[in-house]
Parts: structure tokens; sequence; C-alpha cells
């Protein structure tokens, strides 16, 4: 994008485009602003093949439909994580298309009119340890789907039964998983565990569940950071979106 960028700044400077037309380009080139609140990167499903995601939290509800609604003009979807009812019902009501709303993860998925799926092209496996993982690890399953990309998942299959862990890890691998996201609240082992069983890269989604110190998920974290188990990555606390897009990103590239 900069090289494009720098022709189109030539090409204004040496009078061969209007400022009007240049306008014009720097929408294509996926720069739009929605209000005085958001400038939004509309470009980067086109050069990563990632869905914008748009963090909610901390927007008011009529700045997310506005802004879901932007990104609908230039793309055919929209994620937006850690959204409230109450923002859930607010783009419902703006936004065309499909709405689909996981009050569970607190996610939220608009398709416009004209969407069409990705083609689906490999494959994830998402593991949690326990149910308190879910809704965390349910927003990389949200993610992977919207890149086109399979998704197999099994929770409450931590550490302190591990046995419950050997049919659907077995079942992943057989399926062709390229890569796996690992959910884990508590002392945050299950990551360390797969990535030992495993010959695909394993991203270490820490949570934050536990009890007293470290309870918030720094246990976890600094748990899976010092891992000795090899092909373990590791994302930050609650961090759901990035395991899943990191995971799908590796999933597509090796799949056959």
């Amino acid at each position: 994008m900069s090289e494009d960028l720098r022709h189109l700044l030539d090409a204004v400077a040496g009078g061969r485009l209007s400022i009007d037309e240049a306008l014009a380009d720097l929408d294509r080139l996926g720069i739009t602003a929605v209000g005085d609140f958001a400038r939004l990167d509309v470009g980067r499903a086109r050069r990563k093949g990632v869905p914008e995601v748009v963090f909610a939290a901390g927007k008011t509800a009529e700045q997310l439909a506005a802004i879901v609604a932007a990104f609908l003009k230039r793309s055919p979807s929209v994620v937006a994580s850690r959204v409230s009812p109450e923002q859930a019902d607010a783009v419902r009501a703006a936004a065309p298309g499909e709405v689909h709303y996981d009050a569970r993860s607190a996610t939220l998925v608009v398709r416009g009119v004209d969407y069409r799926p990705p083609e689906t092209r490999g494959a994830v496996g998402v593991l949690a340890g326990g149910t308190s993982d879910v809704a965390v690890a349910e927003e990389a399953v949200v993610v992977c789907r919207e890149m086109g990309v399979a998704v197999l998942s099994a929770y409450d299959v931590g550490v302190a039964g591990v046995h419950r862990l050997a049919a659907p890890l077995q079942d992943m691998l057989a399926a062709g998983a390229g890569a796996f996201v690992v959910a884990a609240g508590m002392e945050g082992a299950l990551p360390s565990v797969v990535s030992g069983l495993v010959d695909v890269p394993v991203i270490g989604l820490p949570v934050s569940t536990g009890y007293g110190l470290g309870g918030n998920g720094e246990a976890a974290l600094l748990g899976m950071l010092q891992s000795c188990s090899p092909g373990l990555v590791v994302v930050n606390i609650d961090n759901g979106v990035g395991a899943g897009i990191t995971a799908a990103m590796i999933a597509r590239r090796s799949a056959p």
C-alpha cells in the first residue's frame, strides 16, 4: 500500500490527478473515516485475508452501529468482539444483511446482502481446559470460520482429567488440523501438554479464570511463556481473536 500511496501523491503533485480523484483513490486504498471517532482500515481483508474485527468495548451502541455500516459499504462482512446485548440490538436495527450475535462469546458477525462465504481451506482444532474458558475460545472459533477455515472443537478437556483429551485430539489430527488454539485458565498447563503431542503449531490462549493470586490470567500466561514444550506460542490474556486469526492464517497456508 505504501508504494500505491507514493504514486498517488506523485500524481497529485504533478497535476495528473485532482484532489477529488485522489480522495476517491484513497478510499479504494482502504482509508476512510466515520465521524470524528473512527478511522477505519477497510482494506485489511484484501491485504491479509483477515476480516476486520471491531473491538466494541468502550464504544457507544450508536458508534458501533455506524462503524459496522461503514465497513459493510466496502467489505462483505465484519466481526465485532466484546459486544453487549444493547450494542448488538443497535447494529441489528441499523445494518442490512444478516446479523449473528453469540451472547456466550460476546461476538457479533454481520454479513452484507452481497456476502459470499470464502472458500473453505484448512482446519483448526480449538480446545478449552474448562467450561469457564469456552467464551474466550469461541472468539477464536468465530474468527476462524469467517476466514474460511473449518473448526473442530472440544471443551472441558483440561489436565485435571487429561484422559479426556486423547479422543478429540486424535480426531482433530485425523481431520488435518494445521494448527491448534488451546485456551486454559488456572495454571494454564493444557497448551504445553497439547504441543508435546502434535506436530503442528499450537497457539496458547491464557484465560482470566482461576483463584486468588494469578487468577486474572497471569499464572496461565506465565506458565505458557515458560513452557519447554516445542511448537507453542502464546497470545495475550483473553485474546481469542488474535489466537484465532493466527491459527487460521497458519492453517490456510499449510492446507494442501
